[in-house]
């Protein structure tokens, strides 16, 4: 930053002072925005800050698949029901052989891990005893770029840390730790650091609009959240089903463009497709008449430009429901009826 001395600062557009009386003093600038920013975050904090816990896991240490010893970590979470249902980040609690919660008071309680998806990285525990009140849950789809939100968390220990800023952008697509693209994801600026994961991403008013999960290292102020939206609807599969029941067909595929002549002389409405590079046996795919080597490009009456785009059409509706699969085999375009099943549990 450059340094000016006194005399070289000029009042531009103020008043003159007459010759041998002093200058009125410039006003002092307002306090006003600077306090309704203040107010907003100390509001927020403390309709939510209670609500915030530090989960506290050991995970083993596997050398040639078996486990060696156990190293402690942490994370973040926050109370979503009355009844001490958290909030918290799969990578948090994957595989761990030891779960508790340590409250804002001090209190440290076991915790059941009632389950975790590693695809939208979200986990549910639960503590008994006295929970601390719930943090209110808003609405993601309701939030516009620019607008203020506040991390709320533990990083590297230091317990209910505090920081603020803005939603970047918004509709951010994040690449999960099982490989699956997670949609809907909140990009921000609040500053989230090693222990922040499972925390809650907060708006003005106190409402959890997303569960913090990523930054992008050594990039500064590129943090992501997953969106509350999203996580409503996990945590709900989560507890009443333990896991998130996804739909399959039994493919193995890599993305591949299409010929333009391919796109134009069947109205394709994407440009790319899945290369099926493999039909499992058994599978609904099998038995619809799948065969290496087809190119998918429509599923359900949608368009297919990718494999992102099949595990979305995949959701939990489509399993047990017929459905009709579109493909490229050689220059021809197929349409196979097929139903596709339930994915088996994630170990």
């Amino acid at each position: 930053m450059r340094n000016f001395s006194s005399d070289a600062i000029a009042l531009i557009g103020g008043p003159e002072a007459r010759r041998g009386e002093p200058a009125e003093p410039a006003p002092a600038p307002s306090d006003e925005p600077l306090d309704a920013y203040s107010a907003a975050v100390a509001g927020a904090v403390e309709r939510v800050g209670r609500a915030v816990v530090s989960v506290e896991v050991r995970q083993p240490v596997r050398r040639r698949g078996r486990p060696e010893r156990e190293l402690p970590g942490h994370g973040s979470g926050f109370v979503f029901t009355p009844d001490g249902f958290i909030l918290t980040n799969s990578h948090v609690v994957h595989g761990a052989t030891h779960v508790a919660v340590r409250l804002p008071d001090g209190r440290e309680l076991p915790a059941d891990l009632i389950g975790d998806d590693p695809d939208t990285d979200l986990a549910v525990v639960r503590v008994g005893g006295d929970p601390p009140v719930a943090a209110p849950l808003g609405n993601s789809a309701s939030l516009r770029v620019g607008q203020l939100v506040i991390a709320i968390g533990n990083p590297l220990g230091f317990q209910s840390t505090v920081t603020a800023g803005v939603v970047s952008a918004l509709g951010r697509s994040f690449r999960s730790v099982s490989g699956r693209l997670i949609d809907d994801v909140i990009q921000t600026d609040a500053a989230l650091n090693p222990g922040n994961s499972g925390g809650p991403l907060v708006d003005s008013r106190g409402r959890v609009v997303g569960v913090n999960t990523a930054v992008i290292l050594p990039a500064q102020g590129i943090c992501f959240a997953v969106a509350i939206n999203t996580a409503k609807f996990v945590a709900g599969q989560l507890i009443a089903h333990g896991r998130i029941r996804r739909g399959r067909i039994g493919v193995a595929g890599q993305h591949v463009p299409l010929l333009r002549l391919a796109v134009r002389a069947h109205g394709l409405e994407a440009k790319s497709g899945v290369l099926v590079t493999g039909v499992e046996s058994g599978s609904p795919a099998e038995r619809a008449g799948l065969k290496q080597g087809d190119i998918i490009v429509g599923f359900a009456g949608h368009a297919v430009g990718g494999i992102d785009d099949l595990h979305r059409l995949l959701a939990t509706d489509r399993i047990g429901t017929p459905a009709v699969v579109a493909l490229l085999r050689g220059a021809d375009k197929l349409e196979l009826p097929i139903v596709p099943e339930e994915s088996p549990a994630p170990r």
